[in-house]
C-alpha cells in the first residue's frame, strides 16, 4: 500500500508540473469569472439540505459536490477540523500543509482532519488533477461555484456546510488559507485546550473594525448598492479565525437568509452579528508576514504570506528546537 501510495504521489507531482508548465506556456490564465459550461468531475455528487428553514431563501446554497469526503468524521468525531481555502494551481502549499502544520497525524490522542476548500475550475485539466489528487490524498471537497475570488465566500460556505451535513460532533473548526502557518502547539494546548469543557457559540481571530472601502480600483471595494452602511459589523480577518463547531450550522443557515457579499470576513461578520455571536480578539493571529525567529513564531498562532518552502524551514527549525528556551 505505501509503495502504491508514492507511485500515485509521484505521478501526481510529474503530472502536476507538466500541466502547470503547459498552462503556463501555452494558454493564457483562466478567467475565474466566467459563468460558461465546465465540463463536471466524474465524482459522486451529493445534495444536502436542512428541512428545518421556514422562510424561502434569499441566498440559497445550491451548488453541489463534485469531490467530497463525507466519511472523514464517521468514526471518530475530530476535536478539531481546518478548513483551508486553497486554488487549483497550488498544489505545492497543499503539499507543504500536508507535510507540516496541517499533518493529521501529529498531535497522539488529538484526532485532526484537515480539508482543502475549491470550486471548480474554467480549465478541465486543473479540475482533472484535483479529481487525482484528491484520490490520492482525501483531504480535498469541491462544488460546483467558478473558483474564483469574488466566490471565497462560497468556499467558507462550503467549508461550514459540511461541517454541519458531515462532521457536526467536531469540537472546533479553524477556517484558513493555503499561505498561512499555524503553530499548532499554541492553537492546540493554549488556545483551545483539550482537557477543558469545550465552548458553544464561540468564535475569534483578529479582531477588525472598519468600514466598506469605495474606491473602485481598490480590491476590497464595496458598491453602496451592494451594502449601504458606514460600517462592519466586527468581523475576524478571513487568513484565519477560529470558531465551536456549533458555529458552523448556525453561519450556514443564518447566510441563507442574508445577502450575499464577496469579501469573505466581513460577511461572515455579518451573520455573526445577526446570530448575536461577537468575536472574541486574540492577538496570536497575525494576518501580515512577519520575518521569521524561533522565539517571534513560538508566540503566536498565525502568520500570513508564507511560501511553501517557507512552511518547511520554518516547520523543521520550530520542530527540531523544541528543547530550547526563549
Amino acid at each position: 500500500m505505501a509503495s502504491k501510495v508514492s507511485c500515485l504521489y509521484i505521478l501526481t507531482v510529474v503530472c502536476w508540473a507538466s500541466a502547470l508548465w503547459y498552462l503556463s506556456i501555452t494558454r493564457p490564465t483562466s478567467s475565474y469569472t466566467g459563468h460558461r459550461q465546465i465540463s463536471s468531475i466524474s465524482i459522486a455528487r451529493k445534495n444536502v439540505s436542512f428541512g428545518n428553514i421556514r422562510t424561502r431563501p434569499i441566498n440559497p446554497h445550491s451548488f453541489e459536490f463534485l469531490i467530497n469526503e463525507p466519511n472523514k468524521c464517521e468514526k471518530n468525531a475530530p476535536f478539531l477540523v481546518i478548513l483551508i481555502s486553497t486554488t487549483h494551481k497550488e498544489f505545492d502549499a497543499r503539499q507543504a500543509i500536508r507535510e507540516t502544520w496541517g499533518d493529521e497525524n501529529n498531535f497522539k490522542g488529538i484526532k485532526i482532519a484537515t480539508l482543502f476548500l475549491l470550486g471548480k475550475n474554467a480549465d478541465p485539466v486543473l479540475n482533472q488533477m484535483v479529481e487525482q489528487e484528491s484520490q490520492i490524498f482525501h483531504d480535498i471537497i469541491v462544488e460546483d461555484f467558478i473558483d474564483s475570488y469574488h466566490n471565497l465566500t462560497l468556499k467558507t460556505l462550503m467549508g461550514m456546510r459540511w461541517v454541519a451535513t458531515f462532521c457536526s460532533k467536531a469540537k472546533y473548526v479553524m477556517k484558513t488559507d493555503s499561505d498561512i502557518f499555524v503553530n499548532m502547539d499554541n492553537l492546540i494546548y493554549k488556545l483551545l485546550k483539550p482537557n477543558t469543557k469545550p465552548r458553544r457559540r464561540y468564535f475569534t481571530g483578529y479582531v477588525i473594525n472598519g468600514g466598506p472601502i469605495r474606491d473602485v480600483r481598490s480590491k476590497w471595494y464595496m458598491p453602496r448598492d451592494l451594502y449601504p452602511d458606514s460600517n462592519y459589523p466586527p468581523f475576524c480577518s478571513g487568513t484565519g479565525y477560529i470558531f465551536s463547531a456549533d458555529v458552523a450550522e448556525l453561519i450556514y443557515k443564518t447566510s441563507l437568509h442574508t445577502r450575499l457579499l464577496h469579501l469573505e470576513d466581513v460577511y461572515v461578520g455579518l451573520c455573526l452579528r445577526k446570530l448575536g455571536i461577537h468575536p472574541f480578539q486574540n492577538s496570536g493571529f497575525n494576518h501580515w508576514k512577519m520575518a521569521y525567529s524561533l522565539c517571534r513564531y513560538r508566540r503566536v498562532i498565525t502568520v500570513h504570506q508564507i511560501t511553501p518552502e517557507e512552511m518547511h524551514r520554518i516547520w523543521n527549525d520550530m520542530s527540531s528546537k523544541k528543547h530550547l528556551r526563549c
